[in-house]
C-alpha cells in the first residue's frame, strides 16, 4: 500500500513538472517580449545615465594631550625662560565622530557653496551654487524623472512659488536663514559629498561625486581645507583668546614702562649735581615705579610667549595619507551591470506574468464551477 502510494506521489510531481514546463512553454513569447523590453529599458538608461566621478582623500587627524609636544625641547627653553608650561590647560579636542555634524552644519555647506569649480566649457572657474543654479541642466534622464516621480513636487513647488523664500539681505540679529536654493544646494551636497569615520584605524575620509572630474577633486580638497580649518579654530580658539588678552595688556603695559623709564632718565638728567633730600626721595619714587613696571612688563612678556606657544601645541596637525587627485575612470553608470539588472529583472516579470496569468485562470475555472453547482 505504502509502495502503491509513493508510485501515486512520484507520478504527481511528474504530472506537476510537465504541467510547468508546459505553462512556461506557452508563455514563452510573453517572457521573451517582457525581458527584451526591459533589456531595451536597461540599455536606454544605461546610454543616458548622466556620468559621476568620485575624488577622495584619507587623513588622520593628530593632536598634543597636555603638554606632551613641548614637554622636550620646547619645555627646557620655557622654563629656562620662566615659563611654566605644566599650568597652561589646552583647549578641548573633537572626536572624529563629530567631523560628519560639522561637514552637515548650514555655516559649513554655505562656504562649500562658493567652492570655485573648474567646468568644462567655462572660461573662468564658477562656484559650486552658480553650476548648479545657473549653468547645469538636467539631460534626458532627469527631464523625465523630474515630470514623472518628481511631477508632484514640481507642482507644489509652483504653487507655492516664493512665499517661504526669505527677502534678501534680511537678517534676524545673528539667526541662521536659508533661501528655497541654499535648500536645494544643502540637499545636492548631502548627496555628493560624504565623510567616513574609521575609528578602529582612526582614519578620516572625504569623498565627493560629480559629473566632471576635476570639479569633484576641487570639491573635496576644498571640504577637507574647510573642515582642517574648523577643528583647528575650535580647538586653539581658547588659547587664542588668551594670547589676544595677554597681548593688549602687555602693549599698555610697554607703554607705562616706557613712560616711566623716560621719566626717570629726565628727571636724572636735571638732577644731576643736585643731592638735596627732596631731589633724592623723587629718585628713589620714581625708582620704585620703574621697577613695578619693569616686573610687570617682564612678566606680561613672559606670559605672552607662553600663550604663543600654547597656540603651536594645541594647534592640531592632519597626516593626509591619500591626496586628493583627480579621478581618470568614471565610477557610475555601470551600463553592463545596469543592462543585466533590468535583463534579469525583465525575465523574472515575464514569469510572473506568465504564472500569474495561469493562476488566475485556476480560480476563475473552479469560480465558474462553484456557480454551476
Amino acid at each position: 500500500m505504502q509502495e502503491n502510494n509513493n508510485i501515486q506521489t512520484q507520478a504527481d510531481d511528474e504530472i506537476d513538472l510537465i504541467q510547468l514546463a508546459k505553462t512556461l512553454w506557452e508563455g514563452r513569447r510573453t517572457v521573451i517580449k517582457t525581458t527584451l523590453i526591459f533589456m531595451l529599458l536597461g540599455l536606454f538608461i544605461a546610454i543616458f545615465s548622466a556620468k559621476e566621478y568620485t575624488a577622495s582623500t584619507t587623513m588622520v587627524p593628530q593632536s598634543a594631550e597636555g603638554g606632551s609636544k613641548l614637554g622636550g625641547s620646547l619645555g627646557g627653553l620655557a622654563a629656562m625662560a620662566g615659563i611654566n608650561l605644566g599650568s597652561m590647560g589646552g583647549g578641548s579636542d573633537i572626536p572624529p565622530t563629530l567631523y560628519p555634524k560639522i561637514l552637515a552644519s548650514i555655516p559649513f555647506q554655505k562656504e562649500l557653496m562658493q567652492t570655485p569649480l573648474s567646468i568644462e566649457g567655462q572660461i573662468e572657474k564658477v562656484t559650486f551654487a552658480e553650476y548648479y543654479l545657473e549653468i547645469k541642466k538636467p539631460g534626458l534622464l532627469g527631464y523625465i524623472k523630474k515630470y514623472t516621480i518628481g511631477l508632484p513636487g514640481v507642482i507644489i513647488g509652483a504653487l507655492k512659488g516664493d512665499a517661504l523664500t526669505p527677502l534678501s539681505g534680511q537678517e534676524n540679529d545673528n539667526l541662521l536663514t536659508i533661501s528655497e536654493d541654499d535648500k536645494i544646494l544643502m540637499e545636492l551636497l548631502s548627496e555628493q559629498l560624504s565623510l567616513e569615520v574609521n575609528d578602529k584605524d582612526g582614519y578620516v575620509s572625504i569623498s565627493a561625486r560629480m559629473h566632471e572630474a576635476r570639479p569633484a577633486a576641487e570639491m573635496v580638497q576644498r571640504a577637507q581645507i574647510l573642515l582642517q580649518e574648523a577643528i583647528t579654530d575650535f580647538k586653539i580658539k581658547k588659547a587664542k583668546d588668551q594670547m589676544a588678552f595677554v597681548e593688549e595688556r602687555h602693549i599698555e603695559k610697554e607703554a607705562a614702562f616706557t613712560a616711566v623709564q623716560n621719566k626717570l632718565a629726565r628727571f636724572r638728567d636735571q638732577n644731576k649735581n643736585v643731592s638735596t633730600a627732596m631731589a633724592q626721595t623723587q629718585l628713589e619714587r620714581l625708582q620704585s615705579e620703574f621697577a613695578m613696571a619693569s616686573s610687570v612688563y617682564t612678566e606680561l612678556a613672559k606670559q605672552l610667549e607662553s600663550q604663543k606657544i600654547q597656540v603651536k601645541e594645541d594647534t592640531p596637525v592632519f597626516t593626509v595619507i591619500e591626496p586628493v587627485s583627480i579621478p581618470l575612470e568614471r565610477t557610475k553608470p555601470i551600463r553592463s551591470m545596469i543592462l543585466i539588472m533590468w535583463t534579469f529583472f525583465g525575465g523574472i516579470v515575464g514569469f510572473g506574468m506568465v504564472f500569474g496569468r495561469e493562476f488566475l485562470g485556476s480560480i476563475k475555472e473552479q469560480w465558474n464551477k462553484g456557480d454551476e453547482q
